[in-house]
């Protein structure tokens, strides 16, 4: 099967809200128009930079439905479907509208800490559940677990639609082992912006992406330079925004990067409690890291 449509770069949208905490569609709009200019590749939509966990089911309904319409045909939609209650996770894509849905990014289960047996036959469950391309998404800095090399590598070789990793551990070593061993359809992305580089000089296919919600055109041009092998153009490009990262996750993701996309008026700051805009000490940093990317960029 051809996941090629993976390789490069997707953007994992923001959520954006009213003052009074409603869905902001309008300027959803803007967000997907933004980011498809932009160049990316694809959107990924329900993710944890979409505060998905604090949307009732209707709202995840209407948000998907939402940005597959606008969307149109441009671009691929993923969608972000997680959980740590596998039942209610395969009753979910049991009734998932796939139309207009290209594939779905599942996180590991958080705050059962399973072992790697556990992961595996929760990843086995789900492929039996949908027809869809699955992404295996490895983040233990949220789920508290790790999925090893062998468990990821386990699972790729045991089902074609098992199509990727979003691989977010930071451990390059780890995705080495699974560039090394992975078959043919599975493709390896950074689920990390400061290190997406990095794992493309490895042999990386790209990266789901925060920081590509306010700046498209170069992360996606710094992806696609590194994937063509223009590996002196992309670093530069890697160099414009490296600063940057530290005050996006200063205070935890999506706090920082709504605040960049309010900075850059792509939408108002609003969160979703437990969830509060970042201090305003902290948004004097990000704000002048922005200026200078601005100045560096029209320079």
């Amino acid at each position: 099967m051809d996941y090629q449509f993976l390789r490069g770069t997707g953007v994992a949208l923001i959520t954006p809200f009213t003052k009074d905490g409603a869905v902001d569609y309008p300027s959803l709009r803007n967000i997907i128009d933004h980011c498809i200019r932009g160049g990316v590749d694809y959107l990924v939509t329900m993710g944890t930079t979409g505060e998905t966990v604090t949307l009732s089911a209707q709202e995840k309904k209407e948000v998907v439905q939402f940005t597959i319409k606008h969307c149109g045909a441009r671009v691929p939609v993923v969608v972000g479907v997680g959980g740590n209650n596998t039942q209610e996770l395969i009753d979910e894509l049991k009734s998932l509208d796939n139309s207009g849905v290209s594939a779905i990014l599942s996180s590991s289960p958080a705050y059962n800490k399973p072992s790697q047996e556990g992961i595996y036959q929760h990843y086995m469950a789900l492929a039996e559940a949908t027809d869809l391309p699955i992404i295996i998404y490895n983040v233990p800095g949220r789920t508290a677990s790790n999925i090893t090399a062998e468990t990821s590598l386990r699972l790729a070789h045991s089902s074609k639609k098992f199509c990727a990793i979003k691989e977010a551990s930071g451990d390059l070593t780890q995705a080495t082992k699974i560039l090394k061993d992975r078959p043919d359809h599975f493709l390896v992305l950074s689920g990390d912006d400061p290190l997406a580089l990095a794992l493309i000089g490895i042999g990386g296919d790209g990266l789901i992406s925060v920081i590509a919600n306010v700046y498209p055109t170069e992360f996606s041009n710094m992806i696609r330079s590194a994937l063509d092998g223009h590996f002196r153009k992309a670093q530069e490009l890697n160099l414009l925004t490296f600063d940057l990262h530290k005050w996006l996750y200063i205070e935890g993701n999506p706090v920082g990067i709504k605040e960049a996309a309010a900075f850059m008026n792509l939408c108002e700051n609003h969160l979703r409690l437990p969830l509060v805009p970042m201090s305003a000490a902290n948004s004097e940093h990000l704000q002048k890291e922005m200026i200078r990317i601005k100045q560096q960029i029209e320079s």
